[in-house]
């Protein structure tokens, strides 16, 4: 299960990324019943998947998708900033070494042994990322109970303002710090994974890092 890190890319560009588009529309469009445009009435893209936006996938030995999020640094446009920045109590991240983190998902298809394991495989491959790459932390958009569950990874986090009411659901905005302490934390949180440090990259991200 080894991460692999994609720069920018569409569903008709590459098979992985195709599925990671689809297992969005599945569950943020079919199952959360989020108002999303669905491209080709299959895919979840929004104006925040752009060739400069990357992706962290975890697939299985015979490539299938069973985890994925997006990452966009917080000096270009992205979804905190852009349409949730009444969640911060003061101006949202605009720094480029805070990224954001958004679209975690977690494919339908598999049980819940694996998608916790692919949820801890993305975890660390996000602190690797930031700590290879000079990222300082990451900031996110969370509901209440995923707000709870990114808590407990033992990072050290916070709320960047008070939370509020969408559609019946109490959502907010973390801001994360990564630092070098941070893998020992989520050792001791039982969430790091040792063989998800090497990341595998698809496509250049030197327009990013």
């Amino acid at each position: 299960m080894t991460p692999v890190i994609y720069k920018g890319g569409s569903a008709n560009d590459d098979a992985l990324l195709a599925q990671m588009f689809l297992e969005r529309k599945k569950v943020f469009i079919d199952l959360l019943g989020w108002d999303l445009p669905a491209f080709d009435g299959h895919f979840e893209l929004d104006q925040f998947d752009l060739s400069s936006t990357l992706y962290i996938i975890c697939a299985d030995d015979q490539g299938e998708h069973l985890g994925s999020l997006r990452l966009i640094p917080c000096n270009q446009p992205y979804l905190l900033g852009t349409i949730f920045p009444t969640l911060c109590a003061s101006t949202p991240p605009a720094s480029p070494d805070i990224w954001e983190i958004s679209r975690l998902c977690l494919s339908r298809s598999i049980r819940a042994a694996e998608r916790t394991k692919a949820r801890n495989h993305l975890a660390t491959a996000l602190v690797q990322l930031a700590l290879d790459n000079g990222i300082a932390g990451y900031c996110c958009v969370a509901d209440e109970a995923w707000a709870a569950q990114i808590k407990t990874f033992g990072w050290r986090c916070h709320h960047l303002g008070d939370t509020r009411q969408l559609s019946g659901t109490s959502i907010g905005a973390l801001q994360i710090a990564i630092d070098a302490d941070t893998p020992d934390m989520l050792r001791r949180g039982g969430i790091w994974c040792e063989d998800a440090r090497e990341l595998r990259v698809k496509t250049m991200m030197e327009a990013c890092l």
